[in-house]
């Protein structure tokens, strides 16, 4: 402004952040590729999951004809449903993105991924695993395989396999889950932190330019008198 730069007051520089955060908060279409790394991340990791539950429950309902076939079905099933599942989510989020009929902040942060309903379902999918995995387990220590052929305790091995398999996958999946949470967490308090420094700064500016105003409008009365 000319008028401060009569007074030798220097203007404060503009705030790169603070003008492309106003930019993005006028276009809500910009919303929901904010962060891409997050949601190629969680992209990444929802496909792998859609891969792996259907190609997993694909395997154990094509070998139901197989002794023992029973857990097989109900383990089967249960991975594909997880799988459609996750495919449902991931088809919604992209519908609604596709139509843009969401103009809130927080519901396109619910919707979008790396948002919470993605830790919701990755949260119920290792859920669903650990149950199965220790059902599984469970049952394969308490059937009793028949004795009189050595092929009756293969369905047991299998099992108890699949158990630990199903175990391992959702502990896995729960422990990334708890770290992820944990450093996005720790990483948004340290740029609330820093945001606080910005506006701390901020502040002392103005008030040096202020107190400069005054000092210069108070010596020009003086002048006067």
């Amino acid at each position: 402004m000319p008028e401060l730069e009569q007074l030798g007051i220097s203007r404060p520089p503009a705030n790169a952040g603070q003008i492309q955060r106003n930019i993005l908060e006028e276009h809500v279409e910009l919303w929901w590729f904010q962060q891409p790394r997050k949601s190629f991340l969680c992209y990444g990791v929802a496909v792998a999951l859609i891969l792996a539950c259907g190609v997993g429950g694909i395997a154990l309902l094509y070998s139901t004809s197989s002794r023992s076939g029973e857990w097989r079905l109900a383990v089967g099933t249960t991975l594909c449903l997880l799988a459609l599942l996750v495919l449902l989510k991931q088809l919604l989020s992209s519908a609604i993105q596709d139509m843009n009929c969401i103009r809130n902040r927080e519901q396109v942060e619910l919707l979008k991924s790396g948002g919470a309903s993605d830790c919701a379902v990755l949260l119920l999918t290792a859920l669903v695993l650990l149950v199965c995995g220790t059902v599984l387990t469970a049952l394969s220590y308490t059937t009793t395989p028949n004795g009189s052929t050595p092929t009756t305790t293969q369905p047991l091995a299998n099992m108890f396999i699949s158990g630990i398999v199903l175990t391992a996958s959702g502990a896995i999946l729960l422990l990334s889950l708890l770290l992820y949470l944990t450093f996005t967490s720790c990483r948004a308090t340290t740029s609330h932190i820093r945001n606080a420094g910005n506006d701390r700064a901020l502040f002392t500016i103005s008030g040096r330019i202020a107190a400069s105003q005054q000092l210069t409008s108070t010596s020009s009365t003086a002048n006067l008198i």
